[in-house]
């Protein structure tokens, strides 16, 4: 089974969060495409890319189902499979209060960034993995 993490490609703390995905994912079940690219468009996710709420989202391939936010986040986690799966249990905290501090992050998420050196380009094998 694979999963496709689309993520803010304009967004360097989102970048880093996806290179650190691709770190953890030993079984190579990501995929990643950016929000502004040509697959985030066709799909209808375009709109998640918002500066001020951005999302992250997934999209199960074996089924199409659409995860956003903390959701997505637990998805990733059953991706990563191993020890990772432990967030999954994450799903037992009410949505309302996970989401909560999802969007609190994601409205931080540029200062985040200004904070630590998150502009490092993609190894190049996981630039085999990113689609467009």
């Amino acid at each position: 089974m694979s999963w496709v993490l689309f993520f803010d490609g304009d967004c360097a703390f989102c970048s880093a969060s996806v290179r650190r995905a691709f770190k953890f994912d030993k079984h190579r079940r990501l995929r990643y495409s950016p929000l502004q690219g040509k697959l985030a468009a066709e799909k209808g996710f375009s709109a998640y890319a918002d500066k001020a709420d951005g999302t992250m989202v997934v999209m199960r391939e074996s089924d199409g189902k659409v995860f956003l936010r903390s959701d997505a986040a637990i998805e990733i986690a059953r991706a990563l499979g191993g020890g990772w799966r432990i967030f999954s249990l994450a799903v037992l905290i009410p949505r309302f209060i996970r989401d909560g501090v999802y969007r609190w992050i994601s409205r931080h998420r540029f200062w985040f960034s200004s904070k630590g050196d998150f502009c490092a380009l993609p190894d190049p094998e996981m630039e085999k993995l990113i689609l467009e």
